[in-house]
């Protein structure tokens, strides 16, 4: 057999894992981490090498070592509103809190380091929370005549659009003051740090961007871009991968 022992010509991108418990009805009998295969082909198509990141504290070091970017995946769960000083919790909210304090704690890391971040859709929120701002816990609850977030149609179609503010890394980015985005989300930005931006939102108000303008390359967005609806997603992970060179 002939293997290729080369080193990788792409950076090397760390992309987090969803996880879900043993059931005698789901999947497994046996716990197992989960990654929508679109997430890693379009790492390779903008020219980086994709890197599934489980869930091990110990390695955060280790992977941290060798990551060029990280991505921070999103997923069908909510972080602890205690992470970011709620006094309650609503009642749609649903944890899974050992995937939320490995991508806390290796989202610090990468931060500490200045490696390149794009955190997608819950991604987005959890980097939101790392730069200490927080978080809309039901976007019904507290947006006046909101848009669909949570769109009926498929995800590979576009649900609504964003509007992007100029004089922004996402703006340089995309080239463009609008983009058609998917939209699965109930959970939203709420405020920003000092250390953070927002870029983009929704006729309705709700935010759909950040940038942290001290780093690198640190950007989150609410929508999934891995679907490459708009033209513009294409050219967010170009840039990403580009900044992890």
């Amino acid at each position: 057999m002939n293997l290729n022992t080369q080193k990788p010509n792409g950076p090397l991108i760390g992309i987090t894992l969803d996880s879900e418990d043993a059931s005698d009805q789901g999947y497994s009998k046996f716990p197992w981490y989960a990654l929508r295969e679109n997430y890693a082909s379009v790492v390779v198509k903008a020219g980086g090498v994709p890197v599934i990141l489980p869930h091990e504290l110990s390695l955060i070091g280790s992977y941290l070592d060798v990551l060029d970017g990280l991505i921070i995946t999103g997923g069908n769960f909510d972080v602890d509103p205690a992470s970011y000083g709620a006094q309650s919790t609503h009642n749609t909210v649903t944890l899974k809190s050992e995937r939320t304090q490995f991508e806390t704690d290796i989202t610090r890391g990468a931060l500490e380091l200045d490696i390149p971040i794009l955190g997608i859709c819950g991604g987005q929120q959890l980097l939101n929370i790392v730069l200490g701002g927080t978080l809309i816990q039901h976007i019904p609850d507290e947006i006046a005549e909101p848009l669909t977030h949570e769109q009926p149609n498929p995800r590979d179609e576009p649900g609504h659009v964003v509007t992007i503010s100029r004089n922004t890394l996402l703006f340089d980015i995309v080239d463009t003051e609008e983009m058609n985005v998917n939209s699965a989300h109930h959970q939203a930005v709420k405020a920003v740090s000092g250390l953070a931006i927002v870029n983009a939102q929704t006729s309705d108000g709700v935010i759909e961007g950040i940038e942290a303008p001290r780093q690198k390359f640190c950007l989150g967005v609410q929508w999934h871009p891995e679907f490459e609806i708009d033209p513009g997603d294409g050219r967010i992970f170009a840039a990403f991968i580009d900044a992890a060179r």
